[in-house]
This record gives C-alpha cells, structure tokens and sequence, in this order.
C-alpha cells in the first residue's frame, strides 16, 4: 500500500535573481491499496514524473508524508532508505538496459549489487525470466531485442528484488498496439498473482481503460480528479471523463430539424434495450451518430453522441434517458465535446 498526504516538492527558480521556489507538486493526496493499479495522468510539466521520483526515493519531497506498507519513508535515514528502496521497483519508458550485459544480466544487477549468491542469483532470474516470458531470450543483448521484449526485461530486473510497489513510468509509451497489450496482461498478472501494488503513469488513456484500478489527473501539481476508472467515466462529463472514453472526431452533428445530444452510461447497470424503450418513450426516432461502449472494472461504460426532434422538450429528454441510466445533455448547452489532447494536454 501507497499512502501519500500532503506531498509537496519545490526547486529553486533559475529566471529570478530573487530567492524563490516553484511547487512542482503542491499538497498531493493520494492513497494506492494493496495489489490495486493507479494510472497517473495529466500534461506535460504536471509533476508525474516528480510523484514518481518521490514515490521511488529518488527525490526526498519538500514536505509532507510517504508511507510504504505503512512505513514512513520520507524521514529515514540514508542506509535504512536503501533499505527501503528494495520495496518499490521501478520501470522506466526506455527500459534503460545496459546495452554490453544479456537480458539475464540485465536482470541480475540488483541482486549482484545486494551481494546475493551465485546459485540465488540465477534461480532468481531464470524464475523472472521466465515469468515475463523471456527465458528464451536470457543470452540475446538489447540490441537483438525488440522494443517489447527490452521492456519485458526492464519488468523482469523491475522485480529482481521482490517489491511489494512496482511503478511504470510511460513503460508503453512508443510500443506497437500487440507489444502494449503484452505489457498490460503481464501487468495484471502481477497485481493477481503476485499482489503486486502498481502506479502506472501514462498518458495513453487506452492504457487506463485497459488496466487501471483508479485514475488521478494531476495538473499543475495538484490532483484536481481522482476515483476508480468507471465511477469517473459514469458520473461527471469532465475533461478527464471524455478522455478516457472519447467520441469519435469530426462526427456529423446531423440535419437542421435535429438536436444533438450527448448521453453516457451513469448507473451500475443498464438495460441493454434502452435505446429502444427510451424511442418508444419519446414516440420518436433516436439517430445515433457515434458511440463507444466497453467494459472496465467489471461494469459497462458508454459515451454516445444521437440526434433527437427539436420539437422534444429538454426536462421531458432528459428525464425519460435519467429512467434507464443514461446521463444527457444537448450540445447547444454546457461544455462543449473536447479531443482527448485538449482534455488532457
């Protein structure tokens, strides 16, 4: 478990002559359970990168609190934070192997470096080797290894050291669509089988879909968004909710006669014959002009764009979608539709 209160990191400014400081992070709040995996998205200059380093040790915070399965980690001192280090493996966008070591060297600096035996050694790699499905690459060099299979092994030396917290720092960043899927299943596969707790930072937002538990949008240092996947998409039409499931670009807003209308999934469930019963509700034709329904985190989310009569009246629209589930709103009225990089970047 990752229990973080009140994180703050500022550094010095180098446009001012004054003695001043910029917060990068300014009082995070954020708490990851046991064997769960958080997504941290947000724009560039966020402060991802930063929580990461805190969150790793790499960076001692300014103030505030980070607790590793209830250790306190911020006020320890140097030897015991090496200690503590060997709880929280990292995985870097570049995999960031030493390009003259095999994969199985790769894999065994960290332990080479705790002074572990040779016998301990290589059971331990050939065992993570083989996890990450890489034991047949165990003598290849980076260079004779795909992007994929580099990151497979950045994952294997990752959990050289058995940690209970594991982060991945844009680990799918410039992979191709089959490599990331990859990355993803062996991901969950550690949250499941070995309870590993995960933080992923990402700006993909397939990736959140796909893998994560909850999400947390830092911007400007500050999470100004935080809850489990679907209970975001469902309730609130934020930046971040239309980011994760985003409609289609470019989608034709329909003829003159018509009102266009944005509806998403907002209860646990919905009755898959809604569209039909809410037709035969309004005595009028629905045109659906663009969806996106998937399923995460066990229960369905939906974000749809349709075309309904002008003649209907809003409340009467509204309320008949609100007696199945669906949240609504005309697009004429309220915030108006972004692209995923407007939501987020």
């Amino acid at each position: 478990m990752i229990e973080i209160s009140g994180l703050t990191k500022t550094y010095p400014s180098t446009t001012s002559r004054r003695h001043r400081s910029t917060a990068v992070l300014d009082g995070i709040d954020l708490t990851v359970a046991d064997a769960q995996i958080a997504a941290v998205v947000g724009p560039s200059g966020a402060g991802k990168s930063t929580l990461a380093r805190c969150i790793n040790l790499l960076e001692r915070p300014t103030s505030g609190s980070i607790a590793v399965n209830g250790q306190e980690v911020t006020t320890l001192s140097r030897r015991d934070l090496r200690d503590a280090r060997r709880q929280i493996g990292t995985v870097f966008q570049s995999a960031n192997l030493l390009r003259r070591l095999t994969a199985a060297q790769n894999v065994a600096l960290p332990m080479r470096y705790l002074g572990l035996s040779d016998t301990e050694v290589r059971a331990r790699v050939g065992d993570l080797l083989e996890r990450v499905g890489m034991l047949h690459r165990a003598n290849h060099y980076p260079a004779q290894l795909s992007g994929g299979q580099r990151q497979r092994i950045g994952i294997a030396r990752g959990l050289a050291l058995r940690p209970t917290v594991l982060l991945s720092d844009e680990a799918t960043s410039g992979l191709d669509p089959d490599s990331t899927r990859a990355i993803l299943d062996l991901l969950r596969e550690l949250r499941d089988d070995l309870g590993v707790t995960l933080v992923v930072i990402t700006h993909e937002m397939d990736v959140v879909r796909s893998v994560a538990d909850v999400v947390a949008q830092l911007d400007h240092g500050r999470i100004v968004e935080y809850g489990a996947v679907a209970d975001v998409v469902r309730s609130s039409d934020s930046a971040l909710s239309r980011a994760l499931l985003p409609l289609p670009a470019g989608m034709d807003e329909g003829e003159r006669r018509t009102r266009t209308w944005v509806l998403r999934y907002a209860a646990d469930t919905v009755d898959e014959r809604w569209l039909s019963r809410i037709s035969h509700d309004l005595d009028t034709e629905i045109a659906v002009r663009a969806a996106l329904v998937e399923r995460t985190g066990g229960v369905s989310i939906g974000r749809l764009t349709v075309g309904l009569d002008r003649s209907l009246g809003t409340d009467a629209v509204v309320a008949a979608f609100a007696r199945h589930g669906i949240a609504s709103r005309p697009t004429d009225e309220g915030v108006p539709h972004p692209t995923v990089h407007e939501a987020i970047a």
